[in-house]
């Protein structure tokens, strides 16, 4: 029985919370918040026994194996470093980082330490993921050449929400178009080169991007994210002999469409819950096979996209405070 503790008790902690509740061999032992009555709070909310009002008191805990950082992007890695500094291993929320120099930070810490760590990407563990993998490698559609895929919808400009924050890493890129990213990133490897267009709002935040990356041996992806404008929340792989379609929302589809040679498919990838559980199974079967990090989701892999996230603001000028 794998003894979590989660930090930072806010939304997608709570979704993480949920999907573990369907998991046979994973608990929640503690949870810690900068505010007492927001850790006491979650902590009634789903039954866990210790509750923190500062992480350094949950890091200390022995009764906690693996921590789940679901802090603001910008806490990411301070806290994930702490919590490998205190012997744990660490699920860390996407994105790992707010930059590839902060990624690499930790990376170079839980390789020293000898401690899993992962981003958690959790679209990369659901059933349609899964299912795209293993139509892509039985290559019945031939090369991979074309990756088309966006992500976005519409809200009011809120200077203090995380999204339109710089503070807290606020901006379309980070927290949406890292979905259409990383499966670029599946589908085609790290690119090579990256043309961006986008717009910049008045709190200094990319409201709307659009992207194109070149992958070595020509593959091109088309990435668009906005959190001002509604996308279509799509993708297509495009590949020599046939493609296959993700419909909406593209992070978490519940069936994919394949059309080939043979004629169309559709493969049902149905879930129940949200599907957060599925990344939790990966973290057990690591932790359980004395694995220091994932192959569906590679640290170096988490290291090239942070890397690409940082061509593409700066490309757009956009900068977070202390950089």
């Amino acid at each position: 029985m794998w003894r979590w503790g989660i930090v930072g008790p806010g939304g997608i902690a709570a979704r993480f919370a949920d999907g573990l509740a369907l998991v046979d061999d994973g608990v929640i032992t503690a949870v810690a918040s900068r505010s007492v009555e927001r850790a006491e709070a979650f902590g009634n909310r789903y039954g866990i026994p210790a509750r923190y009002g500062d992480v350094r008191a949950l890091l200390d805990d022995p009764e906690v194996d693996v921590v789940y950082v679901a802090t603001p992007s910008a806490r990411h890695a301070d806290d994930a470093i702490a919590a490998l500094d205190a012997g744990k291993h660490v699920l860390c929320e996407k994105p790992l980082a707010l930059s590839a120099n902060q990624a690499a930070q930790m990376v170079e810490r839980a390789r020293r330490n000898g401690l899993f760590l992962m981003e958690a990407m959790w679209t990369r563990f659901l059933p349609a993921y899964v299912a795209l993998r293993d139509v892509l490698d039985d290559g019945r559609l031939g090369l991979p050449l074309v990756v088309e895929a966006d992500f976005g919808f519409r809200m009011p400009v809120d200077p203090v929400h995380r999204l339109f924050d710089l503070g807290l890493g606020g901006g379309a890129m980070l927290d949406l178009g890292i979905y259409p990213l990383q499966l670029c990133s599946l589908v085609l490897g790290p690119p090579d080169a990256v043309a961006v267009e986008g717009v910049v709002g008045t709190t200094g935040v990319d409201e709307v991007v659009a992207a194109v990356l070149h992958h070595p041996g020509g593959g091109l992806g088309v990435v668009k994210a906005a959190i001002r404008v509604g996308l279509s929340c799509r993708a297509r792989i495009s590949c020599a002999d046939g493609w296959v379609d993700v419909p909406p929302f593209m992070h978490c589809p519940q069936y994919l469409r394949v059309d080939g040679a043979t004629g169309a498919q559709r493969i049902e990838a149905a879930f129940e819950g949200d599907g957060l559980r599925f990344q939790v199974h990966e973290v057990h079967r690591c932790l359980a096979d004395g694995e220091t990090e994932s192959s569906v989701m590679p640290l170096d892999e988490s290291l090239q996209i942070a890397a690409t996230l940082d061509t593409v603001r700066r490309r757009l000028g956009v900068v977070y405070p202390g950089e």
